[in-house]
């Protein structure tokens, strides 16, 4: 760690969050299960295994194209269980709130965590209200954590790549943070930018029956697709390419992303998850994803490679390749 104060880009997902992590909170808190530095936690609970996590929701504005900060909170946390391959079962609820928030935002909230729970199937099970003065917080924080069953046949983990896996992406990248962005800054352009924020468990489930040769799943939220590549690749060891022609970009962030100078692969998404299979069942992966309502747009975009161990590269449109790295600084500050 350098610097004596926190800095915005230490939330982003990238570089500085990761010297975060590895400077301050490993070193005092290692274990042989933090240590994974997965989403969520694999930890052995009656006989089998479970997948634990947490998450704060600090989303600036709260209400967006697509969702709110209420179905955010239930969408992300669900998300992180998936990506272990467990089925998510319970969630707990924190709240923060401003002093003079109003009680009809709260109700919205409310009623739409609601109902991103019922189509997750998941049940909100405890939960904790504070009030803080005004002017010492935003509105409203969220804090949400949840619990989920791993079945004994899943093994699913960022250090499981292999070379040869087919990477798979379920749609087009970066809407979650393009429509925050310009919902925030009063932005508009010719095409609508919508979150693409929704639980990804349903799907999981489809990919997970498709084959039993699912090595990786990562949902790219801070950070964005290159930022969590460059994590599955430095933790198992392959090289990561990924084909710039195949990559699902939709009109409007594409549009968005040339006018304010930003790159889709490091905006954030809460509705897409990557794919490492084993290049023999990819096909049939595919098929099965593009069958699901949040796998229509679903792409094989890239590969694990031998060479470049704990590399992304980018295979261009021209033919050159280039280094995909982390996130370098704060790209889009309060987008989860």
């Amino acid at each position: 760690m350098t610097g004596k104060t926190i800095q915005l880009d230490h939330g982003s997902g990238g570089e500085a969050s990761r010297d975060l992590v590895e400077g301050i909170f490993l070193p005092r808190l290692d274990n042989d299960i933090l240590s994974t530095l997965d989403d969520s936690a694999v930890v052995p609970m009656f006989g089998g295994r479970m997948a634990m996590t947490t998450d704060s929701y600090v989303v600036d504005p709260i209400f967006f194209p697509g969702g709110d900060i209420g179905s955010l909170s239930v969408h992300g946390t669900v998300n992180d269980l998936s990506m272990q391959g467990a089925v998510p079962r319970y969630l707990t609820l924190g709240l923060i709130l401003e002093e003079g928030f109003p009680i009809k935002d709260l109700i919205t909230i409310v009623d739409s965590i609601a109902a991103a729970a019922d189509e997750a199937g998941v049940r909100i099970v405890a939960g904790d209200t504070k009030v803080v003065p005004r002017r010492h917080a935003d509105k409203i924080f969220i804090n949400t954590a949840g619990v989920g069953e791993i079945s004994p046949e899943v093994d699913v983990a960022s250090k499981n790549a292999r070379p040869g896996d087919k990477l798979i992406i379920n749609g087009d990248i970066g809407d979650h943070g393009m429509a925050v962005l310009t919902r925030r800054e009063g932005l508009e352009f010719n095409t609508s930018l919508t979150s693409d924020s929704a639980p990804l468990n349903g799907l999981v489930d489809d990919i997970l029956a498709a084959s039993p040769h699912i090595h990786v799943l990562r949902d790219p939220t801070r950070g964005g697709v290159a930022t969590a590549l460059n994590e599955i690749a430095a933790q198992s060891g392959v090289g990561i390419e990924v084909i710039e022609k195949d990559l699902p970009i939709g009109a409007g962030v594409h549009s968005a992303s040339e006018i304010l100078g930003l790159d889709p692969l490091y905006v954030a998404n809460e509705g897409k998850c990557l794919v490492m299979v084993a290049p023999g069942d990819a096909d049939a992966v595919l098929r099965k994803m593009r069958r699901h309502p949040y796998g229509k747009n679903a792409a094989i975009i890239g590969e694990a490679i031998p060479e470049h161990a704990g590399r992304v590269l980018l295979k261009t449109r021209v033919g050159g390749t280039r280094i995909l790295s982390m996130l370098t600084g704060e790209q889009l500050p309060r987008i989860c």
